[in-house]
């Protein structure tokens, strides 16, 4: 497909303006703020332009056209009816310097989605502000550092398993605190001696996630529950999973004291290209002072906001979070009710045990069991036939599937993790499982495909050395 500057026809144009209004003695721009030469800028005519951009949006992947596997991020298909209601203009107008009687609708949403968020994290209240999912481990993790800082605790240490996602280090070390590796054993869980071991009253607290990365849910909970708050520190949730168990049982019943939630990946926002994201972050009782400000309150029937919390943590964002993504949380909670996000969780994890048991059969499975939403396989199988994961990956494009997250996480050899979401059918799946099964028997065949692939994509294999060191984006060097 041809560049639009190089279908630039001389003299075209898509417009027509009107003529100066002004006399032509005088420069209508003076000479000082005028070009010496010409822009290198486009002319076509505007059906062409048009036509080039529908042309251009036709060859991008996303969740309208396509299966996203993509594990860790729950890349699902969400329903259209939440970017209708985000855009009626009583939320789609509004300003937050609005006087606070003009608003009152608003601020009800994030009230009640504050509550609706509590009940089911099993927290005891919940802050919107956080505007992603790394963002609400930061805020959680000043909480942590605030929540101790006030008993006279200087604790600097979090601990943080092998398998977690990259977030949460870097928002440890953000927040002040230092790193400190919990392994997995051999079941891909929590290696309970270890951090039995290395838990002591330097610690703040455990990030965890659960479901692991791995897709495995942390049985020994409990134990890991009672070793972190026997010692004095806190158990972090990172939600980014949180799909994987809505209904079924809930963090704080598990024994967290916070939790982040993924708004845009588990209620009903699209998940990608940077944004928008919300981390609401919720907490247990003793935590509740030092939430963010503002905070929503009831008086009556009115809503204010409130700045009057001697304990908090501030101000983690302008104004109050992304409130488009608020408004489309609620109305997926409230369309689905508690039997709805049951059956979310049901759907993901039946969704990931079938595609796990069938691909099985021709990818190592590193670790064994049943997984909950997302699972991961590896690919040295066919390494071993001189067909690296990336090569899986690349062939996959070809089939018109988006790959799997791959390389990730770090445990696990040539890594394929897979998220086939609740909102994917059952042939969806199968058709999926038919070209990894394909992919799988040319690496034995003939591994030469698989190595050159992809084929029918508008741009063949990049030198990805070469383009992340050699980065240029624009079209005139």
């Amino acid at each position: 497909m041809q560049l639009i500057f190089e279908k630039t026809k001389r003299g075209s144009k898509g417009y027509t303006l009107p003529g100066l209004a002004v006399p032509h003695k005088v420069a209508v721009i003076p000479e000082k703020y005028c070009r010496r030469e010409k822009t290198k800028l486009p002319e076509l005519s505007e059906v062409d332009v048009v036509r080039h951009f529908t042309e251009l949006a036709t060859m991008n992947y996303h969740i309208d056209k396509g299966f996203y596997p993509l594990g860790s991020c729950t890349m699902k298909y969400n329903p259209k009816i939440g970017e209708s209601i985000a855009t009626f203009e009583g939320f789609r107008d509004i300003h937050p310097l609005q006087p606070i009687q003009t608003v009152q609708g608003a601020l009800k949403i994030i009230y009640e989605l504050e509550q609706l968020l509590a009940e089911i994290g099993g927290m005891y209240a919940v802050s919107l502000q956080p505007a992603a999912g790394a963002h609400g481990e930061l805020t959680g993790l000043l909480i942590t550092r605030a929540y101790f800082n006030k008993k006279g605790e200087r604790r600097q240490k979090i601990l943080i398993p092998d398998s977690a996602h990259g977030t949460n280090p870097a928002s440890s070390i953000i927040a002040g605190f230092e790193v400190i590796e919990v392994k997995s054993n051999a079941k891909g869980l929590v290696d309970i001696e270890s951090l039995d071991r290395l838990m002591n009253t330097d610690v703040a607290a455990l990030m965890l996630t659960v479901p692991n990365t791995l897709g495995l849910f942390e049985s020994e909970i409990e134990r890991i529950s009672q070793i972190v708050h026997g010692r004095g520190g806190l158990l972090y949730l990172d939600g980014a999973n949180l799909n994987a168990f809505l209904g079924i049982v809930t963090p704080g019943a598990m024994g967290f004291d916070i939790v982040h939630f993924n708004l845009h990946k588990t209620f009903g926002t699209p998940h990608g290209a940077g944004g928008p994201g919300g981390g609401g972050i919720g907490v247990k009782k003793q935590l509740e002072p030092f939430l963010p400000i503002p905070r929503v309150i009831k008086k009556g029937e009115l809503f204010e906001l409130t700045t009057e919390a001697p304990d908090s943590i501030g101000h983690i964002h302008t104004f109050y979070g992304n409130f488009g993504v608020v408004v489309k949380a609620y109305a997926y909670i409230r369309m689905l009710g508690a039997a709805g996000l049951k059956r979310v969780a049901e759907n993901a994890i039946i969704n990931a045990n079938y595609l796990m048991n069938l691909l099985k059969e021709y990818y190592d499975l590193p670790y064994e069991g049943p997984c909950m939403h997302e699972f991961v396989i590896s690919c040295d199988r066919q390494k071993a036939l001189g067909v690296r994961g990336l090569d899986v990956a690349k062939r996959l494009l070809d089939f018109e599937f988006h790959p799997p997250t791959i390389y990730f996480p770090l445990i696990v050899h040539e890594a394929f993790m897979i998220e086939p979401t609740e909102t994917e059918s059952k042939e969806t799946l199968d058709k999926f499982f038919t070209a990894m099964k394909k992919i799988a028997e040319e690496a034995k065949s003939s591994p030469d495909i698989p190595k050159g692939a992809p084929y029918k994509t508008p741009v063949r294999r990049l030198d990805e050395v070469k383009a992340a060191r050699s980065l240029d984006v624009s079209f005139y060097s």
